[in-house]
């Protein structure tokens, strides 16, 4: 079992790998190729030299974040209502929630467009209607995955709270939101990876604005730029240091604290 699980990880790897070494890779022409011809650093030091990669990159990030922060806001709170209140059509509420998650991207993106077009603003297509339809397709998996947290969390912690004369807010601050903040940490970074290599929805939405999968997409078709590459290979390393961080963070957290053995006083 090991061995396939070891077999599973360097089939994942394997890409993320190839990605790397063509970061070095020195192109005869103005196109990347798939073989490997010489090494350079060259790559690494003219990220921006192609035309419009650093803009797209930056209006990524622009959207990507303003998008994060206000499905995480809006998620988290719809979470809470769904988990500690009762309401009228709470269980539709549940079910429409999931809707998103289940339509095709091509459907959203044309549902998105037509809606814009009714309303008349689809000549203002950009960085507005991008987050406003990144917000849309992200917020389901925010509540999914703040419910989840919500839903394992202890409710004894926060009336023992209130038992020692915590009030409302206290309670929230001190108890409810640590407890929860894991759940949405992790509801905030599953929504910026979504919207950050969104190309189906915002390529229907985007209206002139290029972002970075727009940009990746447009250079298939012109000549795939070798700086692709090292950008590739960045992403990948702040991923992997902000899991290896996260990781390092929980342990501490968990592990038991180093008690000092005292000596019995007679």
């Amino acid at each position: 079992m090991l061995f396939v699980g070891i077999l599973v990880l360097v089939y994942t790897f394997v890409p993320i790998g190839y990605i790397f070494a063509l970061s070095f890779n020195q192109p005869s022409g103005r196109s990347a190729t798939a073989e490997f011809e010489s090494f350079t650093w060259n790559n690494w030091e003219t990220i921006c030299e192609p035309d419009g990669l650093c803009g797209s990159l930056k209006l990524s990030f622009q959207i990507s974040i303003t998008a994060t922060i206000l499905a995480t806001v809006l998620g988290t709170l719809m979470a809470f209502a769904l988990v500690r209140h009762t309401f009228r059509g709470r269980a539709t509420s549940n079910l429409v929630i999931f809707l998103p998650m289940a339509t095709p991207e091509v459907v959203l993106g044309s549902s998105l467009l037509a809606m814009f077009v009714a309303v008349g603003v689809d000549g203002l297509l950009g960085f507005i209607t991008l987050v406003i339809a990144h917000v849309m397709f992200t917020l389901s998996f925010v509540v999914v995955t703040v419910k989840a947290r919500l839903a394992g969390m202890d409710s004894r912690l926060e009336q023992a709270a209130m038992d020692l004369y915590a009030n409302e807010w206290q309670t929230f601050r001190l108890i409810t939101l640590p407890l929860a903040m894991p759940g949405i940490v992790a509801a905030a970074m599953l929504a910026f990876s979504l919207s950050f290599d969104d190309f189906i929805v915002t390529n229907f939405t985007s209206g002139q604005s290029v972002t970075f999968p727009l940009f990746v997409y447009g250079s298939k078709l012109k000549g795939f730029a070798p700086q692709l590459f090292v950008v590739g290979t960045l992403m990948f390393l702040i991923s992997f240091v902000f899991v290896i961080a996260a990781e390092l963070y929980g342990s501490t957290r968990r592990s038991p604290p180093n008690l000092r053995r005292r000596r019995p006083t007679y």
